[in-house]
């Protein structure tokens, strides 16, 4: 019986304040709380809160039949705990009815697993403690920022425990297999690997609402026919999304909520087809081939090759200047240190360094007026953080932490 799963990515980064070469050595508050509160409060309010009541409302309607699945960033989760924590009691709700299954990523939204498998390691058991704690659920299976994989990834995965992983469906890789099958990769024994169906997913996040495109407007029946016409050998199509599709990228007045609404029922039309989580999936099929990824890929770029290692100077020069770091930072033994460490290495700090941010439906608009004002900006901070190493080191640290602590509860 074929299957249909549905991954929502929610993630929100931390903002960095504006920090000139004068703050360096004077100021060691990293953090735009201001910002951060703001555009919290508009996710919340335009798509977290609204789409988690449709689907609770849903989940409820089809009594355990319709399934989801989510991969909410550490940042993510701080920030509602800190700002708005009716966001965060919404997804509890979800976790509560039994329906829903939330992935590990990395803590930070990072690119550690290119530049410190340790640190990518340390990251998502953070993230999975976290997780534990403020949603009452361990993930067991993972997202890694931006879909970044490889056939070393899957191998690392499979020796942290975990029950699989989820990255993009490259054509060029498949060389004209189905994407909707469970893979494994060269290596790592039987260890599964789910598929981002890159179509079907792009239908509902870039081309819905686009009048110009031949198939608008799409409605939950036709993309329920597209999902009823794939051959018997089917086995399960993912589609991973933005969760901010829904009121955010797309406006409530755009349809977009109707399409949500109405798709489960359009789905379940077919009664061969039904609603998993990825764990559920892997219990009952086998990986059908192998997904041998020699060279990292990403979901960031048209040609499916990794565009998120930075291959900016600029960007490739401050990433490994970060991750230099990493000795100086474990051994100060400072909780505080640490997490500003992790703070710093969000991947979005980078992107905004790109010329394309922004363009052609990428999801990364720089808060800062130029790429030259970010990088700028970014440059001073980890100027002063490195400084307050360095004073770690020697036990004359004057750091103060740039945020509150965070409260579990």
């Amino acid at each position: 019986m074929p299957s249909l799963a549905i991954f929502f990515r929610v993630h929100q980064p931390f903002r960095l304040r504006k920090f000139s070469s004068k703050d360096i050595d004077v100021c060691h508050n990293y953090r735009d709380e201001v910002a951060e509160a703001a555009i919290m409060n508009r996710v919340t309010d335009e798509c977290y809160l609204p789409a988690n009541a449709l689907l609770l409302s849903l989940m409820k309607q089809f009594e355990g039949r319709l399934r989801f699945s989510f991969s909410i960033s550490g940042c993510t989760l701080e920030m509602m705990a800190d700002y708005r924590p009716d966001a965060l009691e919404s997804f509890r709700q979800l976790v509560a009815t039994g329906c829903v299954e939330i992935l590990a990523e990395p803590y930070f939204h990072s690119l550690s697993y290119l530049y410190s498998p340790e640190e990518f390691e340390r990251q998502v058991f953070l993230h999975m403690d976290r997780v534990d704690a403020l949603l009452g659920i361990r993930p067991e299976f993972l997202r890694n920022t931006e879909l970044i994989h490889d056939n070393q990834l899957a191998t690392l995965v499979s020796g942290m425990g975990m029950k699989g992983l989820i990255c993009e469906g490259v054509q060029r890789i498949l060389n004209g297999r189905s994407p909707n099958r469970v893979y494994a990769a060269p290596g790592a024994g039987d260890f599964p690997i789910l598929l981002r169906n890159v179509e079907l997913s792009d239908d509902i996040a870039f081309r819905f609402g686009d009048e110009r495109w031949n198939e608008h407007p799409l409605t939950a029946a036709k993309f329920a026919e597209w999902i009823h016409r794939h051959p018997a050998e089917t086995e399960t199509i993912q589609l991973l999304l933005d969760y901010e599709t829904f009121g955010v990228h797309k406006r409530k007045d755009s349809g977009i909520f109707d399409l949500l609404a109405e798709l489960p029922a359009a789905v379940m039309a077919n009664p061969a087809w039904t609603f998993q989580t990825p764990s559920e999936i892997v219990t009952h099929l086998y990986p059908s081939g192998l997904y041998d990824v020699k060279r990292t890929i990403s979901w960031d770029d048209k040609s499916r090759d990794n565009c998120v290692t930075c291959e900016d100077a600029k960007q490739n020069n401050s990433l490994n200047k970060i991750y230099s770091l990493a000795k100086k930072v474990r051994d100060s033994r400072d909780e505080e240190l640490i997490h500003t460490w992790g703070v710093l290495q969000l991947a979005d700090h980078f992107y905004y360094w790109n010329q394309n941010s922004g363009q052609d439906g990428c999801k990364y608009p720089n808060p800062f007026n130029t790429i030259e004002d970010a990088f700028s900006n970014y440059s001073n901070i980890l100027t002063d953080f490195e400084i307050q190493l360095i004073r770690a080191e020697l036990g004359k640290s004057k750091f103060q932490h740039f945020q509150r602590p965070f409260v579990l509860f």
